[in-house]
């Protein structure tokens, strides 16, 4: 794998000197730019456009392109997995995922396999479409669901503000959640596995729910599979791992085999790098809502946010993914201010 012309997120992640720290945002490639409204517009809906490399790929490089970012991710879904698992979804206009089918019992589980990485090759497609898109501009990023996230929307069967029915399984049967935890975490691998073959630089794991478990429970039944996947990918490309709402869990995330910790806007930097510790990277951690206010106040918390972290193992980034009715005039002026930051 060739090291990129722009390499500032590879070396901030591995904690080697940068000129600059790196940036990107989480859901870049989506909602707020013109040019991917016109791209979905022409097709069927959200699953057709992720599901035709040409176009994935095509979205994949308008933020590079128009926002001037430091790295691309690959435009795809976590939903994808549970897909090749058998378990397929609808994106329902306005309210999100929608599985017909859920799982609830031992009978459902027979129903889906462990996921054939071949089943997701539309998703290696993009990602070498893209690359050659990007010409070793900047690094691509891959990514999946954290497999307890990914649980969530199995059992269900869509969003939801509590999971109750999902967080109902891990009181009442432990041994259901964990077969298909194990059943997720080994697709997830070989998916994550294809990715890099394919010639990703980095990868995430977003665990987008991660914030509605108690300690206990997340230590339970989110960190062991955490861990699996991270040690299976070990010794290939950088990962990030990003459990949103789950404060509590820095100190347990930094402790597996990883580059970089994800950090959401409710932590203070200062307080997140002393349970990190000084030999993993963060990322984040701009409240996407500032991205409302003026552009000097902007400029002037995305500063405040840089200095905070520092300028060597940080990436610079929101702390969740950006609104879709966020203006791309206000993202470039984020992405700017950090280009230009200049460290005391």
């Amino acid at each position: 794998m060739s090291t990129p012309q722009n390499d500032l997120l590879l070396r901030a992640a591995k904690g080697l000197p940068v000129e600059r720290s790196p940036v990107w945002l989480m859901r870049q490639a989506g909602r707020i730019l013109p040019e991917y409204r016109a791209v979905r517009a022409s097709l069927s809906g959200f699953k057709e456009l992720v599901e035709t490399p040409e176009r994935a790929a095509e979205v994949t490089l308008q933020p590079v392109d128009i926002l001037g970012v430091d790295a691309a991710i690959i435009f795809s879904d976590i939903l994808v997995i549970p897909e090749a698992m058998g378990l397929s979804y609808e994106m329902v206009e306005k309210r999100g995922p929608h599985f017909p089918q859920t799982i609830r019992s031992e009978a459902d589980l027979k129903g889906i396999r462990i996921a054939e990485p071949e089943s997701l090759n539309y998703v290696y497609e993009a990602i070498r479409i893209t690359l050659k898109g990007l010409d070793g501009r900047v690094p691509l990023i891959g990514f999946a669901g954290a497999p307890f996230t990914l649980l969530c929307y199995m059992v269900e069967g869509g969003g939801s503000k509590t999971f109750s029915t999902a967080r109902k399984m891990l009181m009442q049967r432990p041994d259901l959640a964990h077969h298909l935890l194990e059943m997720i975490t080994q697709s997830s691998i070989a998916y994550l596995k294809a990715q890099v073959d394919a010639g990703v630089h980095l990868l995430q794991i977003f665990d987008s729910w991660a914030g509605i478990l108690s300690p206990d429970t997340y230590r339970k039944f989110s960190i062991p599979y955490l861990e699996k996947i991270c040690r299976a990918l070990d010794s290939t490309v950088p990962i990030t791992l990003f459990a949103k709402g789950a404060h509590f869990s820095y100190s347990d995330l930094a402790a597996l085999p990883c580059h970089t910790i994800g950090v959401d806007w409710n932590s203070p930097p200062d307080e997140v790098r002393q349970r990190v510790g000084p030999d993993r990277s963060l990322q984040g951690n701009l409240d996407p809502a500032v991205l409302y206010a003026s552009g000097k106040e902007i400029a002037e918390q995305t500063r405040s946010m840089l200095r905070a972290f520092g300028k060597n193992r940080y990436i610079a980034n929101l702390g969740h993914g950006v609104y879709p009715d966020t203006s791309p005039e206000a993202v470039k002026i984020f992405v700017e201010t950090v280009k230009t930051f200049q460290h005391d």
